[in-house]
């Protein structure tokens, strides 16, 4: 493997993380993942204008930002567009960021663990 792609490959996760990131920045947009995650990780475009008090053009500006960091996916039947939470994008790209805090991090302490002795 060539430093030009490994090179490439830091720089699509960095594009990958600062999508995802720049999605969640807004408030809307996480209430908007959350609330497909608990309605059971789909609902119409129309249903999840009806949650919010923003006019339609702000909520497909949302959904469309949603969209372009792959945190949801879009379906066409018929006139309706259905959205799907992708769980496993948010997941990975918001956990391989986190795994670079993980390295440096003070051990956990350990509580002494006490025994009970039996009857």
């Amino acid at each position: 493997m060539s430093s030009g792609s490994s090179s490439r490959t830091a720089k699509d996760r960095l594009a990958d993380t600062n999508a995802v990131f720049r999605a969640l920045a807004h408030p809307s947009r996480r209430h908007i993942l959350l609330v497909l995650k608990f309605r059971g990780g789909e609902m119409t475009a129309g249903e999840i204008a009806e949650r919010f008090s923003c006019r339609w053009p702000t909520t497909t500006r949302h959904l469309r930002e949603l969209e372009a960091a792959g945190l949801v996916d879009v379906e066409r039947r018929g006139r309706e567009r259905i959205y799907h939470l992708n769980k496993r994008r948010l997941q990975s790209v918001t956990g391989e960021w986190l795994d670079w805090f993980g390295t440096d991090a003070p051990p956990k302490k350990r509580r002494p663990q006490t025994t009970q002795k039996k009857k």
